[in-house]
Order: C-alpha cells, then sequence, then structure tokens
C-alpha cells in the first residue's frame, strides 16, 4: 500500500499554490503561512486546517527536490560547458547513464522494501530500461555511421588534393590515378 496523501497534498489548487507562494517568500515564516493557508481555507468553504508540523514537512519536502533539481541542473550545465561545440552524442549519453542509475536505484529501493513489488511497477521499469538501451544502441550506430562519412569525405578531399598538386607539379596523369586509387583504397 502506498503513502497516504499529506494534509498538504489534500488541499484544493487554490489554497496549496498560496502555500507554496507565502513559502517561497523569505519575509513570511511557516507559522504565518500556516496561519495565512488556514484562514484561506475557511474563507473558501474547506473544513479540514493544516498544522505547522505539515506546513513544515512540505517545506522540508520541497526544498529537497529543489536541491536536487537545482544539482541536477548544475551538473547539466558543466557537462554541457565540458563537451565543447559537439555536445548532443555526449549529452545523449550523460542522461542514458543518469536514468540507468535511477533505475537501478528504484530498482534497489524496491528490492529492500518488504512489500511486494507491483507487476505494472516491475513492467515499466523494464520497459524503460529496454528503451533506454534501444535509444544507446541506436546513438552509437548514428555515431559510427558519422565517423564513417567523416572519414569518407577526409580520404575524399585528400584525393582531391593529391590531384590538384600532381597537376601543378607536373606529374603524370598515371601516377597520379595511383596515387589517388591508393588513397582510396581501390585496388
Amino acid at each position: 500500500m502506498g503513502r497516504r496523501p499529506s494534509t498538504i497534498d489534500r488541499l484544493p489548487k487554490e489554497a496549496r499554490e498560496a502555500l507554496n507562494a507565502w513559502l517561497r517568500d523569505p519575509a513570511i515564516s511557516q507559522a504565518e503561512t500556516t496561519e495565512r493557508t488556514n484562514a484561506l481555507l475557511a474563507e473558501i468553504g474547506v473544513d479540514h486546517r493544516i498544522s505547522k508540523t505539515a506546513v513544515n514537512r512540505y517545506s522540508q519536502r520541497m526544498e529537497q527536490i529543489g536541491a536536487k533539481l537545482r544539482q541536477s541542473r548544475e551538473v547539466s550545465e558543466m557537462w554541457i560547458a565540458n563537451l565543447g561545440s559537439q555536445p548532443q552524442g555526449q549529452l545523449g549519453k550523460l542522461i542514458n547513464e543518469m536514468i540507468r542509475t535511477m533505475a537501478f536505484e528504484t530498482g534497489a529501493a524496491l528490492a529492500e522494501s518488504n512489500e511486494p513489488v507491483p507487476p505494472a511497477i516491475l513492467k515499466d521499469l523494464a520497459l524503460a530500461v529496454q528503451r533506454l538501451e534501444s535509444a544507446a544502441n541506436m546513438n552509437e550506430d548514428r555515431e559510427r555511421k558519422v565517423r564513417i562519412e567523416e572519414r569518407q569525405r577526409v580520404v575524399e578531399e585528400a584525393a582531391t588534393r593529391v590531384e590538384a598538386a600532381g597537376n601543378q607539379g607536373g606529374m603524370s596523369r598515371e601516377s597520379i590515378e595511383t596515387i589517388k586509387r591508393e588513397i582510396l583504397g581501390i585496388r
């Protein structure tokens, strides 16, 4: 059985949005936020009230989530800055590795719990890993194709330069063609 929604999670959208805004404002204490939220709940006709403890737990949970998001952004920005002019492939590898780590951590956490793992979660986790591996293979194949095409372009450019230099240097057509065939790997 999952975690029961907290009193904060059960608030109407309007009250939760106001609570979030008050918690973000450093000039408003958690006690004042609790009072304002309870006043708003009374104003809109909601019977239940929230406690300072619930606001504190919610605030801590949101701060933890915010800290993780900030950390993820910082790590991503650092890697993007380090990857240079062609970050797409490297960034994709980084994201794949991050998702692999999350899938592993999720699986480990599920395995450590004393509760049976719902089949739907296992299926979703397995499907996510399968798709991740498929995407990684597609990226690898694309990178390999790009490297082959780039190598071919460089070889053809070298052959063109040899031909131009040979013509300028007075080499025979036969000598130029022999060198070009060697560069291009043609027998």
